[in-house]
């Protein structure tokens, strides 16, 4: 089993849930964060006067999948997020060793 993370731009949130609900993901868990990368922040005008905010907000995705799945949920967040521009995100795949659902106690993939 894996844990998909990634980072998007919000406005991008919608394009990639269709895009994974077309290859049969049954959930994920989004959440509101703020950071930075390679853009270093960004500069906003308020008022007439330039300030520079340091992080820049994104949504972070977390989805759990059999490893044989993990190919096709990437290429299907890459094409719905990718831009082109810097600040489209990033992507981390990481072991998951166990996994448990609480209403059924189904464990491991049984549990995805």
């Amino acid at each position: 089993m894996k844990l998909i993370t990634a980072i998007i731009k919000p406005h991008k949130l919608e394009a990639v849930r269709e895009s994974l609900s077309g290859l049969d993901i049954t959930g994920m868990t989004v959440t509101e964060v703020k950071g930075y990368g390679r853009q270093r922040g960004q500069s906003e005008i308020y008022r007439g006067a330039e300030y520079s905010v340091s992080f820049v907000p994104k949504v972070k995705l977390e989805i759990a999948s059999k490893a044989d799945r993990v190919a096709p949920i990437v290429e299907a967040i890459k094409g719905s997020a990718g831009t082109g521009e810097i600040g489209d995100g990033k992507i981390f795949i990481l072991p998951l060793d166990q996994a448990v659902r609480i209403r059924t106690g189904e464990s491991n993939e049984n549990a995805l």
